[in-house]
């Protein structure tokens, strides 16, 4: 009876459960990364269709500004992540300072995307001008919107810690959250930038 007794009162040893929110978005990010890959699997199967039309299109790409913008937005991932080593330390200030950097960056980003987009439909080069411009438009546009949605994140994140008055590990967790997906578009960008400006 003693033996029962003692088993019963053991003190249970603490279990590490992983974060559900950061398993859940690391969980969301695979299905955004299988979207990714359908866009890629669209942009070659349509090149090898149209090896010709496709190089020709390419020419009017402007590589030197979108090697820039892209420079702009793998730095936004090291200030970003800068962020979160602060946010990891418990330290609001440098976490709304790098934060704020990075959607500064992420804003530049998008807003060279936007001349970029002028410039090319001065060119000619359209949404429904040929299969190159679809798919130019439509891979490099929805990272846009990834990237725009970043942006919201990030407001989000500084809007609560403007209103609260401590920093708190669920705002601290959702800065890492946040700089989860930041890395994530970040990575793409490289990829597409690669893929279209790059190989062509």
């Amino acid at each position: 009876m003693a033996s029962v007794t003692a088993q019963e009162t053991r003190p249970r040893l603490p279990v590490n459960r992983p974060n559900t929110v950061a398993v859940g978005t690391i969980v969301w990010l695979a299905s955004e990364l299988m979207f990714f890959a359908a866009l890629f699997a669209m942009y070659f199967t349509m090149r090898s269709i149209d090896v010709e039309g496709f190089h020709e299109h390419a020419q009017i790409l402007d590589v030197p500004f979108a090697a820039l913008i892209c420079v702009i937005l793998v730095l936004s991932s090291v200030t970003c992540q800068l962020g979160v080593f602060a946010a990891e330390r418990g330290d609001r200030k440098k976490l709304e300072m790098w934060f704020i950097i990075t959607f500064i960056m992420g804003a530049i980003f998008i807003g060279g995307q936007v001349k970029e987009y002028m410039a090319l439909v001065e060119e000619g080069l359209t949404l429904s001008s040929s299969s190159y411009g679809s798919v130019f438009f439509l891979t490099t546009g929805f990272h846009g919107l990834h990237v725009t949605g970043g942006l919201i994140a990030f407001l989000f994140v500084l809007g609560r810690l403007y209103v609260s008055k401590r920093f708190t590990h669920e705002q601290a967790t959702t800065a890492i959250v946040v700089s989860y997906y930041w890395h994530f578009v970040d990575v793409v960008w490289i990829a597409l930038f690669t893929t279209i400006y790059i190989l062509q």
